[in-house]
């Protein structure tokens, strides 16, 4: 079916509600101002999950509340649904199925047109070029968190980064939309398209053979970056039913969607937090090196962290903390595998520096999760 056949007459309104869950709006109420607010997202990854839990007879309710999420918000397809909230919600589904691939199986197992408007405007692009230049202008219309930068050199494709939100809180989501955007590019262009590079900065869950399998490629998990990559003569394969009278009008929805929301200020300390994580197991995560990625001087990256209360050390160690507690309770890696990890050459450095943190041994936390 082509692209036209499914949303030609949709009014405008409602391909307006469908890029931002919002109220139809009156016509010229687009703020001048937006407002700033924490980063929100359509929620589509959540919903998919829950309908997972559901059928399986998983208890949602604990988990919805532990996620500070409602049922309302879930059931409610125009329900905008805070994206650090939505990371928790699939960890912790995720954790109640026993599925360390939730995400990977999700984006396999949905119907394409169930992303709504974004859908429709990768379909009415002309070139998969196009498909990438929309990506990463209009990643925030799905999720505010997400930030995405058009890759246009050796390859072609979308590096992604995250604002607001722990990146290493993370690996559901960013998998889902990994399966995803492969799935659309295919789709679209009719081919069976394989990545040449697929760059994640988390770590491997069980079960990770299979999304390599379906990508085609070979995964670098703990990379310094996320990254979606192809072939670069793959830029000008043309999109089969591409519609530019239809894809006009969708882009106009999607930059009134743009105009009408503001991404959430990234702190500082958030955006240091997530250069630190894949950092760390290289040996890496010096004030100096982030400080050179991020252009500033030492001094000024000091001072910059000291507005927000924090020094890099205290930084660092709050990092380490989180991802030990991560890979040690809802990953179950080996202790001596969390020490590299965590940049520690020796496990016993990081055993004395987690009794330190936590009064208690890696060992024994491993332990009262059902570890040898």
């Amino acid at each position: 079916m082509a692209v036209a056949d499914s949303v030609l007459f949709l009014p405008a309104k409602y391909l307006f509600v469908l890029a931002t869950g919002a109220q139809v709006p009156r016509p010229g109420a687009f703020p001048v101002k937006a407002i700033a607010h924490a980063p929100s997202a359509m929620g589509l990854v959540s919903r998919l999950a829950y309908r997972r839990a559901r059928m399986a007879g998983v208890a949602i309710r604990p988990i919805l509340g532990k996620s500070r999420l409602t049922r309302q918000q879930i059931e409610d397809p125009k329900s905008r649904i805070a994206a650090s909230h939505q990371v928790d919600f699939l960890n912790r589904i995720a954790a109640a199925l026993g599925d360390d691939m939730l995400g990977f199986e999700l984006g396999q197992a949905f119907d394409l047109r169930e992303g709504g408007l974004i859908y429709y405007v990768f379909a009415s692009s002309a070139t998969l070029q196009e498909v990438f230049e929309r990506g990463a202008r209009y990643s925030a219309v799905v999720n505010e968190s997400i930030v995405q930068r058009q890759i246009d050199s050796r390859f072609v494709g979308l590096a992604i980064s995250y604002s607001g939100v722990r990146r290493h809180d993370d690996r559901h989501q960013m998998e889902f939309w990994a399966t995803a955007l492969v799935r659309i590019v295919r789709h679209l262009t009719a081919t069976h398209l394989r990545p040449v590079r697929v760059r994640l900065t988390h770590q491997p869950g069980k079960g990770h053979a299979r999304l390599s399998r379906f990508l085609g490629c070979r995964i670098e998990f703990g990379a310094t970056s996320d990254e979606i990559l192809f072939a670069r003569e793959s830029r000008e394969m043309r999109v089969i039913n591409s519609d530019p009278f239809l894809g006009k009008l969708l882009v106009d929805m999607c930059e009134k969607a743009l105009a009408s929301r503001a991404r959430a200020p990234d702190s500082f300390a958030a955006r240091v937090e997530n250069m630190l994580a894949p950092l760390l197991p290289h040996g890496q995560a010096l004030a100096s090196t982030v400080a050179a990625r991020l252009g500033l001087s030492p001094r000024t990256f000091a001072r910059r962290l000291a507005a927000e209360g924090l020094t890099f050390s205290a930084l660092l160690h709050r990092v380490r903390l989180q991802l030990a507690r991560r890979y040690l309770i809802q990953e179950s890696l080996p202790v001596s595998k969390v020490a590299w990890l965590l940049g520690y050459q020796e496990v016993g450095a990081f055993s004395h520096a987690f009794r330190r943190w936590t009064g208690k041994a890696p060992s024994e936390v491993a332990r009262a999760v059902g570890r040898k």
